[in-house]
């Protein structure tokens, strides 16, 4: 059962807030949606830096809010991290988070000094002063700092928004580090559908205020019938294990449930546990298996469901792989080329060079 229970009404003149969460007590949990969804004030409210008049939070069978209860921000056993790193300047990294480490409470649990400092990468900066830094450092330092504080909850909004791509390619493995190596929840905001595949457990997807869909990752993406907008980014998160190498032709085979891809070599371990995202756009759908083409990947499916997009001339079509699913999108004119049906038995095409 949900450990994390949420619900907030607030409302502004141009906006209004109205939520009723159960979210996970771990993984990471993602706020996703577009701009000016509600993702960061939800957040603000569960922080405690925005008070909901009608609000509840629990966490971990502690109360924060509840009628007149209100539990200020600075009481909660929270990290957070923002999407600027709001370093102090005069202090070097160390400094920083010597800071947090006066500030933090007793904890059953400690994160010790050298073990956030190994988890961010950041042993070679601690003389460094954050003008020194660049912005994806100065991120990890912040990230640190919030773990430094000993929280029983982290709360990240966009905290890879202000950086450019290389120096976001960068912080992304530390927080897949995070995840894996600390038993701490984490609710991380976001409207970058690549941080979602890498990084997400549960997805909660906002629009105006509202929640319009929520669940476990993979469940949830792999719904057509799902009110998520992804447009161009809509696809799947498959859980594998890199069962193989070819060195010659830089692909690695990876092994899930019901199949096997090979994907573009990215130095993954043999053995290794890895995710990979398939969109929907790339993957074509046949009757009969052909060896007669480029694309290396070819599963046998069932499909699922079948649901035309509004006035797009495109369909979206869910197949069933095992005990995975795919999602791929058509033309409505191939569905009716394909007679497509459901039930119906079909072979799924996945280009190597498209799997992300």
């Amino acid at each position: 059962m949900s450990e994390i229970r949420a619900r907030f009404a607030l409302h502004y003149p141009a906006f209004a807030l109205d939520v009723d969460l159960n979210l996970p007590n771990r993984g990471v949990s993602v706020l996703f949606g577009h701009s000016g969804s509600g993702k960061t004030t939800l957040l603000r409210c569960i922080a405690g830096l925005e008070r909901a008049r009608d609000g509840e939070m629990h966490f971990n069978g502690d109360t924060w809010q509840s009628g007149r209860k209100f539990l200020a921000a600075h009481r909660r056993p929270i990290g957070y991290v923002f999407q600027e790193a709001s370093l102090f300047s005069h202090l070097s990294v160390r400094g920083n988070l010597d800071f947090a480490v006066k500030r933090a409470p007793q904890s059953d649990t400690p994160i010790a000094f050298d073990q956030a400092v190994q988890l961010l990468g950041i042993d070679g900066l601690l003389q460094h002063h954050p003008q020194q830094l660049s912005g994806g450092e100065r991120q990890r330092v912040a990230i640190a700092r919030a773990l430094l504080i000993q929280p029983r909850l982290l709360l990240m909004d966009e905290p890879l928004a202000a950086l450019d791509l290389p120096r976001k390619q960068e912080i992304l493995p530390y927080l897949e580090g995070l995840k894996q190596e600390l038993a701490l929840p984490i609710i991380y905001v976001s409207h970058a559908a690549d941080e979602v595949a890498r990084l997400a457990d549960y997805i909660v997807g906002m629009e105006n205020g509202r929640v319009v869909a929520a669940g476990p990752l993979a469940e949830t993406l792999a719904r057509i019938d799902s009110p998520l907008h992804l447009g161009e980014d809509a696809g799947v998160v498959i859980e594998g294990l890199v069962l193989a190498r070819d060195g010659k032709w830089g692909l690695v085979r990876v092994h899930f449930d019901g199949g096997e891809l090979w994907v573009r070599d990215a130095g993954y371990r043999i053995g290794s546990q890895v995710r990979v995202r398939v969109l929907a756009r790339d993957i074509s759908l046949a009757l009969q298996r052909h060896t007669d083409t480029s694309i290396l990947n070819t599963l046998p499916a069932t499909v699922e469901s079948i649901a035309a997009e509004d006035d797009s001339g495109q369909a979206l079509v869910r197949l069933k792989v095992g005990n995975i699913y795919l999602v791929s999108r058509v033309t409505r004119r191939s569905v009716h080329a394909l007679e497509l049906v459901v039930g119906q038995s079909i072979w799924a095409q996945v280009k190597s060079v498209a799997v992300i």
